[in-house]
């Protein structure tokens, strides 16, 4: 089994000559600006700010790395906030398509989608660019304890729909307020993670 309490900061990244070797499995963090990602992170690895919440959308600017037990947890740069200015975007752009093009353990990406919306555009365009990559990635919907559950029921149905294109994708529902959905979504890093080979 995976330890998710024993994780620790080891690095950050800003551009793409700044990222660290991966040596472990890497189970990356993305959705956009304000998804809850943070949160997330936070209640898997049982820590109250172990990945900063930010007030303001945008401003993780770097990619960030923690040791979490026998993987390496990535943590992406939130994406799709309009008010980051055209170098910073430019930058941004560098440092994501250079982690992604390099030799690294990719092991399993958890994409980020709100509950309570259809995902945006840039929600989608990433879903195809895991998909027709080959990335091993799982759908992971905040925000659960805003909806009543037939609503819940209605956006599973919605974003099911929507990405029938698309076989195999795997949903977990989650709630950063009650932790619903917490351990379903650890078993699914852990048996990703137990199964591949560096």
């Amino acid at each position: 089994m995976i330890n998710f309490n024993k994780a620790e900061f080891t690095a950050a990244a800003g551009t793409s000559r700044q990222l660290q070797a991966s040596n472990k499995p890497e189970v990356i963090f993305c959705g956009r600006s304000n998804v809850g990602k943070s949160s997330l992170i936070n209640k898997l690895v049982n820590r109250k700010s172990l990945a900063r919440v930010s007030a303001t959308p945008g401003k993780t600017a770097t990619i960030n790395f923690f040791d979490v037990d026998k993987f390496c947890l990535v943590d992406l740069p939130g994406y799709g906030y309009a008010k980051v200015s055209r170098s910073e975007k430019e930058r941004w752009a560098e440092l994501m398509e250079g982690y992604f093009a390099q030799d690294r353990n990719f092991c399993l990406v958890v994409q980020i989608v709100d509950m309570r919306h259809p995902p945006t555009q840039d929600d989608l365009n990433m879903i195809e660019f895991l998909y027709s990559n080959g990335f091993d990635f799982i759908i992971v919907m905040t925000k659960k304890d805003k909806l009543k559950k037939k609503a819940q029921q209605e956006s599973i149905h919605r974003i099911t729909e929507l990405l029938a294109e698309y076989e195999g994708i795997e949903l977990y529902p989650f709630s950063a307020l009650n932790g619903e959905g917490t351990d379903d979504i650890k078993e699914a890093i852990t048996e990703y993670v137990e199964n591949f080979e560096i």
